[in-house]
């Protein structure tokens, strides 16, 4: 049985209020997810509102999924569990997720127990003290090894923070809360959930955007979905994150300044060619830079008509909906 995000924006639609939203994508986590659903519901027993659960299942090939369904039938959690039709990325399983919440709020925790359900009733303080639109968490005391994960971790921290301007100290931290009206105005889509921050910062002011430092613990079941070439995806990911915030309105102008500037270059190269010729005398036709200009002339058309081509493409796509990423098999409730 396939869904679309159709099914998960149509459910979405509160029948009642619920205040807060837990999301927490799992892949191949079946000694973890158990004991992190029982971890969140402990956390929230006192919350006091309204809240949900809901369980993205990415195509996991062990038990993930069938040790969720178990606790479907426990009346003290309102439990979703969303399977995927196979291994979408995590960036799919949140999406679903943000589909899928209907809540006021919206927290995020990854499925490995690493992040701590204990911290969220005091982010949602902090989120509200401070009037914030989003709330990150801030691993102050991470516990991962030092060269496969610290390392190139605070390294890519770093380059996200100069290139984007949003200066969180940890975007690689999966606890994070949200208002749901501000990020159900982001499509994560690719690798990208690693730059959330950067995409919500695209539609509220930065000053809008905090962090607050929450407790990390060491994994103690399962293998880590991550390792050291991350760091280079994370890279190439930056360098869209960048063309995107600067450009994703007016692709337009990135390919022409581009074709602008070859176009200018090989103006100039004309020109000098034009004057050798036509005022010395010598022959330019088997000079290396004729051949120079000719070629960035043709890759000033190029670019150009690049970024017309691409202007045309958005706005089309404008017109119509976007695809959700991600395929539904099935979702799980509790029989009312």
């Amino acid at each position: 049985m396939l869904q679309s995000s159709s099914v998960l924006q149509a459910e979405a639609d509160p029948a009642n209020a619920i205040e807060l939203s837990v999301l927490i994508p799992v892949h191949n986590e079946e000694e973890n997810v158990t004991l992190m659903i029982e971890r969140v519901a402990d956390a929230l027993k006192d919350f006091g509102k309204p809240w949900e659960l809901v369980i993205i299942d990415d195509g996991s090939t062990d038990g993930t999924l069938a040790n969720a369904r178990k606790l479907l039938d426990r009346t003290d959690i309102d439990l979703r569990i969303i399977e995927f039709q196979r291994n979408f990325g995590q960036a799919a399983g949140l999406q679903a997720g943000f589909d899928a919440a209907r809540g006021r709020l919206i927290a995020t925790l990854d499925g490995d127990l690493q992040n701590d359900p204990y911290d969220i009733p005091r982010m949602i303080g902090v989120l509200e003290e401070r009037d914030l639109h989003m709330l990150c968490g801030w691993r102050k005391s991470r516990q991962d090894g030092l060269f496969l994960r610290l390392i190139p971790s605070w390294i890519a921290n770093r380059l996200i923070r100069r290139i984007t301007g949003v200066h969180i100290h940890d975007y690689g931290c999966g606890l994070k809360l949200y208002r749901a009206e501000i990020i159900k105005q982001v499509r994560i889509m690719g690798g990208m959930h690693r730059f959330i921050p950067a995409w919500v910062a695209s539609v509220v002011p930065s000053s809008r955007i905090g962090e607050t430092v929450v407790n990390h613990h060491a994994r103690q079941y399962g293998t880590s979905k991550y390792g050291i070439s991350r760091t280079f995806r994370v890279i190439l990911d930056l360098l869209a994150v960048l063309f995107f915030m600067r450009f994703h309105a007016r692709p337009g102008h990135f390919f022409g300044m581009i074709g602008l500037s070859f176009g200018g270059v090989s103006a100039l190269m004309f020109v000098w060619l034009g004057v050798v010729k036509f005022i010395f005398g010598e022959d330019i036709g088997t000079r290396p830079l004729f051949i120079v200009a000719v070629m960035l002339f043709i890759g000033a058309v190029q670019m150009i008509t690049t970024g017309i081509l691409a202007e045309m493409n958005l706005r089309n796509n404008n017109r119509g909906g976007a695809a959700p990423g991600y395929v539904i098999r099935t979702i799980f409730k509790r029989n009312a």
